[in-house]
């Protein structure tokens, strides 16, 4: 197991540099430093001085590959690509292109605990909810219980984001007043600005989800094992959870590990709209602020996220089935 994990983690390494590079070439391709300072300066008034100023506070005044006028290591060091791509194998950010920004390490380490508050919370119900409403169903399988089901999960998997939202806030904080409609406060408080966002994504994922491990039990309880547990006299309930449910975790684990990044990078749509500083709310602000810095460093988290989860998920397969072997 060891050495699949070693080679794992060097295939993951060698995607991670090549998703820098190509994000690294693709923003300095497109876009130069001279333009990245014009569209963050702003206004018809744009002088070379000012250009040049804002390059110097980031550093974006070196060159972009090699520094001839230094020597030794310091002609590769002392160079855009350097403190701009390679620092991030550091975990070294740097500033943002934005003049009120600030530091995208500082930024990040904040704005990951509003992320987390929901998005944990969300991932833990997401996954009790999701199964138990399958295997509701795969227990009432061939009636009408299990047809309405599958049709409500059709239509919520059917519906946008944006719907649950609109109608969420609608309902809950305008006429019920159960919630506030967006906002954010630390501590203890943050529950009360946390339970609509949490709701209203269980809701948008759970018709998604649900379909999902239905399809997985059904296709587990026609096997042969099931059928001899029955032939033991073994109830409903009891085949289901101690031996369909137990066969069925690979693609369950699968299907929530996937959802794992979006734990920590935060929901873009529901953060922007319930007024949360998180993460995504982070994305979506550097986007329409037209500021690389945090979107390359974004980027690049992203990526490590999902590698380190797929890697975490193979290692849930051997624990979840014993014949499960890496090799």
């Amino acid at each position: 197991m060891i050495s699949y994990i070693v080679r794992r983690l060097a295939y993951g390494a060698l995607v991670l540099l090549g998703v820098n590079l190509a994000t690294f070439f693709l923003f300095f391709t497109v876009n130069t430093p001279d333009d990245m300072a014009r569209l963050n300066i702003g206004g018809k008034r744009v002088t070379p001085e000012l250009i040049e100023k804002w390059k110097i506070e980031r550093g974006y005044d070196k060159p972009l590959y090699v520094n001839e006028s230094k020597e030794g290591a310091e002609r590769f060091t002392e160079t855009i690509f350097w403190e701009r791509s390679v620092s991030l194998f550091t975990l070294n950010f740097g500033r943002a292109d934005a003049e009120s920004a600030g530091e995208i390490g500082h930024q990040i380490k904040s704005r990951m605990i509003v992320s987390l508050q929901m998005a944990l919370p969300l991932f833990i119900l997401q996954v009790f909810a999701s199964t138990a409403f399958a295997l509701l169903l795969v227990m009432f399988r061939h009636t009408r219980f299990d047809f309405w089901g599958v049709v409500l999960c059709v239509v919520m998997l059917s519906i946008s984001s944006l719907f649950y939202i609109i109608v969420g806030q609608f309902l809950f904080s305008k006429l019920l007043r159960l919630a506030p409609i967006s906002g954010y406060a630390p501590g203890l408080d943050a529950i009360k600005f946390m339970m609509l966002p949490v709701l209203l994504s269980l809701v948008a994922r759970l018709g998604t989800e649900a379909r999902f491990y239905r399809v997985m039990f059904l296709e587990e309880i026609g096997k042969d094992y099931v059928r001899t547990a029955r032939a033991k006299g073994l109830a409903e309930h009891v085949v289901l959870f101690r031996h369909v449910l137990r066969n069925a975790l690979i693609p369950i684990i699968t299907s929530a590990g996937s959802y794992l990044p979006y734990v920590f990078l935060g929901s873009l749509v529901f953060e922007s709209f319930f007024g949360l500083p998180g993460l995504g709310a982070y994305v979506i602000e550097a986007i329409s602020g037209q500021d690389f810095a945090i979107v390359r460093t974004m980027v690049f988290l992203g990526s490590l996220l999902y590698i380190a989860t797929y890697i975490l998920i193979d290692l849930a397969y051997t624990w979840v089935d014993p014949r499960v072997r890496l090799g």
